[in-house]
């Protein structure tokens, strides 16, 4: 299962925007592997990144604070290698929570208008971005080929839509934020609804910040890049 990531090159990255719907407009960061082509059709993974409540806000500099954005800017500064993906990592406004609406409108968007395997298309988001990774997923269970919620919950009762999705999801058991029984009831639930392609990863010592943990595994990121939709 395991991936060399050390085997791929720095991305670029850049600033963007997308009118979602009229009037509306979604922010987010871009980094594209290093030989990406606009001009090839060479396809490649794609990975939305949702951000927790502590970066929300008008500042795409946040973002780059945890997760696949912290992981991709480093390697930029350090000249070192990148991701083998498109990573896009939008910013929700201050003052409310994510839009299932405007990430899956993203999602569509970038897998038409940049070189997307519209088969490897996946969805991880801490703590907030946890809760609306398992929105998303429950909303359009056709659209991600796998889904990494981290320290987040879902709707118990929608765990049939999702059952036959690949999820890997993270939890402390000592998160004094958001409770491990939110992940715990999702587990039960997908169980019972005949679900056989979760996984779960409960950190005994680990309080609310078990993405830190979570994404340093290099497997996490290998076990993305093999899930793909038939």
């Amino acid at each position: 299962m395991m991936i060399p990531l050390t085997a791929f090159a720095t991305p670029t990255e850049s600033s963007e925007s997308l009118e979602w719907k009229p009037g509306e407009k979604i922010n987010y960061l871009q980094f594209l592997p290093e030989g990406y082509d606009k001009d090839s059709a060479e396809a490649y993974p794609l990975v939305i990144f949702l951000h927790g409540s502590g970066e929300r806000g008008d500042n795409l500099d946040l973002i780059r604070k945890h997760g696949p954005p912290m992981m991709a800017t480093t390697a930029m500064k350090n000249q070192g290698h990148g991701l083998p993906f498109i990573l896009a990592a939008p910013q929700c406004p201050m003052g409310r929570w994510w839009n299932t609406d405007e990430v899956i409108a993203l999602t569509k968007h970038l897998a038409k208008s940049l070189h997307v395997d519209e088969k490897r298309i996946h969805l991880t988001g801490i703590s907030m971005g946890g809760f609306g990774t398992w929105a998303c997923l429950t909303q359009e269970p056709d659209l991600y080929a796998s889904g990494v919620p981290i320290c987040g919950g879902g709707e118990p009762a929608q765990a049939e839509k999702i059952k036959d999705i690949p999820i890997w999801t993270f939890h402390g058991l000592k998160d004094d934020a958001v409770p491990v029984a939110k992940t715990q009831e999702m587990e039960k639930a997908i169980h019972d609804a005949g679900g056989k392609k979760l996984l779960v990863t409960y950190y005994p010592e680990e309080h609310h910040e078990s993405w830190i943990p979570a994404y340093a595994d290099p497997s996490l990121l290998a076990w993305m890049m093999l899930q793909h939709k038939k």
